[in-house]
């Protein structure tokens, strides 16, 4: 009898470890039906209710999380904070309208585009609430990561030669509308049609803070075929144009500890060709290499160590000429760039494909989806050979990860 206990104790033990060794020690936001969600471990809380919830941001801390609130015919786009101490939706003042909002990288200040009016919030009771202006003319921004100045672009203007030069400056985050606080960083200067554009977005940071990546975003109907990836030193002394791709955001990412970027070329707005991941070492005096092989499309990439890349992978589809844009099913694939090794490490299931890899410590999540349908799951293995196991249902988008600063 006292041996059957100590079994039964054994195979307890062993489903509690089992169970306990697949939960992802994770903390994530997401949306879900359009409502925005947190899961941290496997508990997840639900946020808001009726509302239509696009781009969650967490704050510096992970107290709290920036959001749109918007509706499915664009006509709004309000700026909506989730104080998880407080479990409270509130807005930093009576009513916030932008698109484009950035914590900063030091403290719970919120930064907000409003219409070309840059502000950042005041600070009251430990919350972001309140607001001051900051800078008029702003086409984009973000923090210099010193968390005491923006790099702002203006855009360009029309003039009867054509359009003119593209302004970035460095404006402090005390300068309240005064000019005389603000200085210029770099002028972009254009010419059709190797280096032209009409405004610069998408600024990213070297890990070590001595570079920023931006697009070079032309005019909307050339934009959605081409935008230039550019680099410019932390002093504004330095500029280099890195290659055409589109614009997309998470197609440029920072090596971890170096000043590599690995990035998505290829122009055309359809992905059933002429996508191929580059690596440009910054500054970029030799030749950038290629490692998409022929006959595929990379269509995302993420660094999951110093010489290992992650990318979505997929198989050209040439012969597609018109009608519905095709599928492409992809799947994630780990470039070694040191040892040029690629293997696929991830097996979609027939009519499933993988996208969104993020790397958060040592573990990779993906999104699966069906060729049918909006929503997929979110998947997390530890390290690129551990097992997978399924972590959150029915995504509306990829998660949002907290790190621990």
């Amino acid at each position: 009898m006292l041996f059957r206990i100590f079994l039964l104790f054994i195979l307890f033990s062993f489903v509690v470890f089992t169970n306990a060794s697949a939960e992802s020690p994770l903390t994530a936001a997401f949306i879900r039906d359009h409502q925005l969600w947190v899961k941290k471990g496997n508990k997840e809380i639900q946020l808001t209710k009726n509302r239509y919830v696009d781009n969650p941001k967490w704050s510096y801390d992970g107290r709290f999380i920036g959001y749109i609130d918007s509706d499915d015919k664009g006509e709004k786009s309000d700026l909506f904070i989730y104080d998880t101490k407080v479990k409270e939706n509130y807005q930093p003042y009576v009513r916030v309208v932008t698109s484009d909002f950035k914590w900063s990288p030091i403290n719970n200040q919120l930064a907000y585009n409003d219409q070309g009016i840059l502000n950042i919030t005041k600070i009251k009771n430990g919350r972001p609430e309140g607001f001051e202006n900051v800078s008029l003319g702003v086409s984009s921004f973000d923090w210099f990561p010193n968390g005491k100045e923006f790099i702002v672009a203006s855009q360009s203007k029309l003039r009867p030669t054509g359009w003119g030069p593209i302004p970035i400056y460095r404006v402090p985050i005390s300068a309240n509308m005064d000019k005389d606080k603000i200085t210029p960083f770099y002028t972009v200067r254009t010419s059709e049609p190797d280096l032209f554009g009409i405004d610069a977005d998408y600024f990213k940071w070297s890990s070590d803070a001595k570079w920023i990546s931006f697009l070079l975003i032309p005019t909307a109907s050339w934009s959605m075929d081409s935008n230039t990836l550019c680099v410019i030193s932390s002093q504004g002394k330095h500029f280099q144009s890195i290659g055409k791709m589109l614009g997309f955001v998470d197609w440029i990412k920072w090596a971890p500890l170096a000043n590599q970027l690995a990035y998505i070329s290829g122009e055309g707005r359809f992905f059933v060709e002429n996508k191929k991941m580059m690596i440009a070492d910054i500054p970029t005096f030799k030749q950038q290499k290629e490692y998409t092989p022929k006959g595929f499309v990379d269509l995302d990439v993420e660094w999951f160590s110093q010489n290992l890349v992650i990318v979505a992978r997929a198989k050209e589809n040439k012969e597609w000429k018109e009608g519905a844009v095709p599928t492409m099913f992809t799947s994630l694939n780990s470039i070694n760039i040191r040892t040029g090794e690629q293997k696929q490490i991830s097996f979609p299931k027939k009519n499933e494909f993988d996208e969104d890899p993020q790397v958060v410590r040592s573990y990779l999540s993906l999104v699966r989806r069906k060729s049918e349908g909006f929503q997929g799951d979110v998947w997390v293995r530890e390290g690129i050979s551990g097992q997978e196991h399924l972590w959150i249902k029915n995504v509306d988008s990829a998660p949002v990860f907290y790190e621990q600063k």
